[in-house]
Parts: structure tokens; sequence; C-alpha cells
């Protein structure tokens, strides 16, 4: 049974652990040279993740937190097409694209933003490229309802796209003009309708709770109507809101915010709502149904995480293309220019569009395997751990152990000589519980301003 009343006083700035370390330690101490010989010297037998990033989008949803381009200038987008060709033309001399791919994620913006003859052009080139797609690969979109048609879906169908995932965000009117996001019911019904008909295999679509004007009876009223599409997965997220990082959210009224007892009461009553309509609680924020491979992955232990999420596809190296896409090897992150013209500028210059990155150190990797399993599983094999590593976790970790121990007093998890476990209630806490774990938190600690808050 969860209990709620233990939240508020784990509310405080965190990381979400999408990695570790996380973005913050990405810095350009780690050279383009560097970077090059750790693309050419990956492991051939690793299977790949490939994501692009389509960036543009018509107007600014005022709670999006992406790294997006607004425009609705067709030549920018035909001009940003060449670009990426370009740059899988790039990489291909650096990286052995023979290998299996496993997975692969158009993520935006919005990438049905480009029409269905654009999208399969960007897909045939990619192909042309990586012609080792593996049967059942997970092949995955972000759209957004407002913009797709029939003809996009049946590109993605024809191309072999499987998933897909509808940003809803929330049903009600005066919610929907608050953030600048006009997105009636039946324009969502339409898209879950086309999705099914073009054989997606699983749906994901998104909430929000934390907008202007969001109450616990306006949020019921948008997971009744999310409910009646009948998706595969939820993902209920909390608002983050960091307008000293997003100038759209400058235009949020903060005054329009639900206040953090209204929030809590959102989350237990959508935690509540989702299970006793059949769906499962994944981690900190995803719901699935119990025959979903998520839900079977994390009953495995074999949940990984990745910026993409939480998936099942675990093993590979992710390579990200197009403007600031990050990638993950086995020992360093990547991520491109987040500037349009310096993206642009390093492939006029037959480069990658590499700005940033970190590689891990061997304190790093050992934290990495720590935090990841956590947040991706909810628990630890400390016998695992000290077989891979050769360390004994309880002196490495002495002041981690330490940290954790009001958490097991008020049942939030169990530790004891070979395990740590969060109960139903600590999955929810998940980053206060990984924190301890993160040895740059001291760093970032007089700052309220460098991560959103954790309830």
């Amino acid at each position: 049974m969860l209990d709620f009343a233990k939240f508020t006083k784990y509310s405080k700035p965190g990381p979400r652990y999408t990695s570790y370390p996380t973005a913050l330690e990405f810095s350009d101490s780690y050279e383009y040279d560097e970077y090059i010989k750790k693309m050419e010297s990956q492991d051939p037998s690793r299977p790949l993740s490939l994501y692009f990033h389509l960036p543009f989008c018509r107007n600014a949803c005022y709670f999006c937190g992406c790294n997006v381009v607004f425009t609705s200038k067709e030549d920018k987008m035909i001009r940003y097409m060449d670009y990426l060709k370009r740059e899988l033309g790039i990489l291909s001399k650096h990286l052995d694209c023979s290998r299996e791919v496993i997975q692969m994620h158009f993520g935006g913006g919005t990438p049905t933003f480009f029409s269905a003859a654009q999208l399969k052009e960007i897909i045939d080139e990619i192909k042309s490229y990586f012609p080792n797609f593996v049967d059942g690969a997970e092949i995955s979109c972000e759209i957004d309802p407002r913009h797709i048609n029939e003809d996009q879906m049946r590109v993605m169908s024809e191309a072999g796209f499987n998933r897909v995932s509808f940003g809803l965000q929330d049903f009600n009117e005066k919610v929907q003009i608050a953030v600048h996001r006009i997105q009636p019911y039946a324009i969502t019904k339409d898209a879950m309708e086309l999705a099914r008909k073009y054989n997606m295999v699983s749906v994901n679509v998104d909430l929000i709770y934390g907008l202007p004007f969001q109450t616990l009876e306006t949020f019921k009223e948008t997971l009744e109507l999310s409910l009646s599409l009948n998706p595969d997965r939820f993902a209920v997220f909390n608002y983050a809101h960091v307008p000293w990082m997003k100038k759209t959210m400058r235009k949020i009224d903060e005054t329009t915010l639900p206040l953090p007892d209204e929030k809590l009461q959102i989350m237990q009553y959508t935690i509540n709502f989702l299970t006793s309509h059949g769906y499962r609680m994944i981690g900190m924020d995803h719901f699935a149904k119990p025959e979903d491979e998520l839900f079977k992955a994390i009953k495995k232990g074999e949940l990984h995480r990745n910026f993409q999420g939480y998936t099942t596809k675990g093993g590979a190296d992710l390579i990200g293309v197009g403007l600031t896409s990050i990638g993950e090897g086995v020992d360093s992150y990547n991520q491109n220019f987040k500037d349009m013209k310096l993206y642009e500028a390093a492939i006029d210059a037959d480069k990658l569009p590499f700005e940033r990155g970190v590689v891990l150190n061997e304190d790093d990797q050992i934290r990495q395997f720590v935090i990841m399993e956590l947040m991706s599983n909810f628990k630890l094999d400390i016998k695992r751990f000290e077989k891979l590593f050769n360390i004994e976790f309880k002196t490495y970790f002495a002041d981690a152990i330490e940290a954790l121990k009001p958490f097991a007093e008020e049942e939030l998890l169990t530790m004891d000589e070979n395990h740590i476990e969060c109960s139903e209630t600590g999955t929810l806490l998940i980053r206060n519980i990984a924190m301890p774990f993160d040895a740059y938190m001291k760093k970032h600690a007089a700052s309220q301003k460098t991560f959103s808050k954790t309830v």
C-alpha cells in the first residue's frame, strides 16, 4: 500500500538519471579526436540503438523542455534533411554501420512535422547506411496528434515502425490554453485509430501533472478520456518548471500552478485509477499492461534506462544523429551541437557535429551501474555487483549506505548484505534513493536551480 504521507519531505531538486554522470558533467574537455577514436573502437559485436532528432515545431508548448526549433518554413526542413544525410555519410566513415540495429527512435520537436514523402526519404537514407535491422527491432516515433495523417502513418508502418508515443498532456481546455497547446479529444482519438489501423504494436500516451490550472477534478476527466483510448502504456510526468533554463516556461503564470499538496493528490489518484483499470506501475512515471514487455523485463530485473526512457533493449551502443542528439558508448557520452549554425558548420567541415561529452572513469562506471540498476529495476543485487567489479560494496559505499538508513527506517526500501530493494512507495522516490550514490551531487547541492524537484 502506498504511503503518501511520507512524500512531501522528500521534495527536493534531483536528477532524473537518464544518464550517469548526468548531462551537467558533459564538457568540451572531451575532445573531438578522442570521441572519434571511441567511435572507431566500438566492439563490432555490440548491437546499435539509433536516435534521430527531428527538431521542428510550428509553435511553442510552454511546458516543453525539449530542444526545439520553431518554424513553419519548408526550406528550413529541406535544408536540415540535407545536413542529416551528410551527417550519416560522415558517421559511416567512423562507425561499422553493418552492425545489427535493435532499436531506432525518432524524437523531436515534432517528427511528423515532416511530410510522408520527407519521412520516407529520411528512413530510406538511414536504411541505406544501416542495412541490418534485426527482426523485431523496436522502431518508434514521438507523435503530436495534431500533426499526423494517414500517409505518414502508412510510411512508418511500411518502414517497420511498431511503436508510437502520443503527447496528450491534458484534455482540459483551460489548461491547454494556458500552456499554448490546443488539442481536442477528437483529434487525439483519430490519431489513435490510425495507429491501430497501421498495426502499431504498442501505443504510449504522455500526460503531465502540475500544469497551470490543473486540479484533481480536472485531471480525473483527463484520465477518463485517456483511458477510453486504450493505450498500451501511460507515461505520467511531474511537470518540471525550470524557467531559468527554458525561456518559453517564463510565459507560464507561476501563481496558476497547482500547489505541492494538489500535485500529490493528483499523483495518488492517478496511481489508484490506472492500477484499478488493469495497468501496473513501472517506476516513477510509467504504467503498462501486465502483458507488456516492460513489465516482463522488470520482473526479470532486465529493464534498462537511457535518454529515451525505459527500454528492454540493453547492451547496445546508442548513436545520436541530428541537432543536439546524445549518444552513449560503454564508457562515454557524447552530444551534438545545440546551435544550428554550429551544427551545420561542423558538417560543412566534414566533421561529425560533436560538441561535448564525458568519458567515464572507473568510479563513474561503478556508480553508473548502481544508479542505473536502481533506476531501472528498483533493486540492486549486491553480490552480483561485487562479482562484476571485485569491490566490497559496504566499504566502497559506506556513506551511501548511511544516507539510505532513514529510507529503510521508513520502509521505503529494504537493505541487507545481498540486496537493496525499494518498496512500492519507495519506487516513486527512486531519484532520492539513487542520489546518495551520485559523486557529483555535493558539487550541485548549493544550487536550487540545477534540477527539477523529485516530488
